[in-house]
């Protein structure tokens, strides 16, 4: 059995749990704030680290459900995920600026489309697509099945890709 370190093997985990958050809430100062408080629990219930299979899926579980808890509480749940983003996106493409700007155009329409999604399908999305999990970690942060993980996920990709096209398409 692991010896579980708070300092190497949580720490590590506060940026994909601040991403895991802002997807959920939308919100960066909220999402802040749920990260925060997801630390100060896993480290309340250090006692309890040895019989945790894996420290990740239980980091990422209390922050989620620390999300949704605070989902239901907040009064306006449309706010947009600010423009600002952790990672820049990559303009070795081309050095063109009007392509670079159409590239940028188009990431902020799907970050905001990702946005407009139901709560579940944008965090599985995040959690497979953004962070790498397995269906089976997914599963496990959710509290579903393999199965529905699946499911989320293609009617994600699915609404995703038919709102793109549709935006391309009439230029909504």
């Amino acid at each position: 059995m692991k010896e579980i370190s708070f300092r190497n093997d949580v720490l590590p985990l506060k940026n994909e749990l601040y991403r895991l958050a802002l997807r959920i809430t939308l919100n960066p100062a909220e999402a802040e704030d749920i990260v925060q408080e997801t630390l100060i629990k896993v480290w309340n219930r250090r006692d309890q680290w040895d019989t945790i299979d894996s420290i990740e899926a239980f980091c990422l579980t209390i922050c989620r459900n620390l999300s949704l808890d605070k989902m239901r509480k907040m009064e306006n749940q449309n706010q947009s995920l600010e423009e600002a983003d952790n990672e820049a996106p990559d303009h070795s493409y081309s050095s063109n600026p009007e392509e670079q700007a159409m590239q940028q155009d188009r990431i902020a329409l799907i970050r905001r489309l990702i946005n407009g999604l139901p709560e579940k399908q944008r965090s599985v999305m995040q959690l497979r697509d953004f962070e790498g999990k397995s269906y089976k970690e997914i599963a496990a942060i959710m509290n579903i099945t393999e199965d529905q993980v699946k499911i989320n996920i293609f009617r994600a990709r699915q609404a995703i890709r038919q709102k793109y096209f549709e935006t391309e398409k009439y230029g909504l």
